[in-house]
């Protein structure tokens, strides 16, 4: 069941997004070569909670399996769900770094791919042409239109570049709790799929690999990685459905602003 929020339930999940976008940009002050993914998680787990908020991540189950910490932390060909832990991050390292967090009842959720240090100019270009299907995906967030149109419109940009969209992971839904429905594939056709109404609130995350879009499941049981152990970048916001378009209750501006001066 899709749930549709009211514009004051909107503005509370603003606020949760909003420091999920300043967790990620103090997260970003740490990136470097030598810094542990675990160092990472610990800044982003004291921010979120100094803050009165509750990490998202950390205890989420699927099934057995508990997700032991407060950030997902995926480097170069692991595509999302990265346990932290001992890898010290390397020059020319991609970082994705996803974070949620819960504040005041309501759900925040979003990710930014870092680079460390200089990177190559193929990832570099993987990376801005993934971010920019975001926007593009985001664009097409209007109500009366519908889910597969944001999904078509990621899909082609990517394709069109010469890139392949993981196909086993997906957008969502999001409100009170991190995963609502609809799911919001990178992939599909236009004029399919839920119609995207006034209130709706979703989680858009293209997941773009520079290979293949085969992925696997590490033993972990959480990291996903590329088949082919090529590159894969991952940015996320989530964006609520009012006044006819999309409003963007995440934010980049924070965690850009330390990414240019660093």
């Amino acid at each position: 069941m899709i749930y549709l929020k009211t514009d004051e339930e909107i503005e509370l999940m603003r606020v949760a997004n909003l420091l999920v976008g300043a967790t990620l940009a103090e997260v970003a002050k740490a990136i470097a070569p030598g810094v542990s993914t675990l160092q990472l998680d610990r800044i982003g787990e004291s921010f979120i909670r100094d803050h009165g908020a509750v990490p998202l991540f950390k205890g989420f189950r699927i099934k057995r399996n508990v997700f032991p910490n407060a950030l997902c932390i995926s480097v170069n060909e692991n595509v999302v769900h990265g346990i932290p832990g001992d890898y010290r991050l390397k020059e020319g390292d991609i970082v994705s770094v996803d974070c949620g967090v819960k504040l005041n009842g309501y759900c925040g959720d979003s990710a930014y791919t870092f680079e460390v240090g200089k990177v190559k100019p193929e990832v570099k270009a993987l990376l801005k042409t993934t971010k920019e299907s975001l926007y593009i995906g985001i664009q097409n967030a209007i109500e009366g239109k519908r889910i597969g149109d944001i999904s078509n419109a990621i899909q082609r940009y990517c394709e069109d570049k010469g890139y392949s969209v993981v196909r086993d992971l997906v957008g969502h839904g999001i409100g009170r709790e991190m995963h609502e429905d609809p799911q919001v594939p990178n992939y599909g056709k236009k004029g399919y799929g839920a119609l995207l109404r006034k209130g709706m609130c979703i989680a858009i995350e293209p997941m773009i690999n520079m290979g293949k879009k085969n992925v696997k499941v590490e033993k972990d049981g959480w990291t996903v990685r590329t088949g082919d152990r090529r590159p894969s970048a991952h940015f996320e916001h989530t964006i609520a459905i009012r006044n006819g378009k999309a409003d963007i209750l995440s934010s980049f501006d924070l965690i850009e602003q330390v990414v240019q001066n660093n």
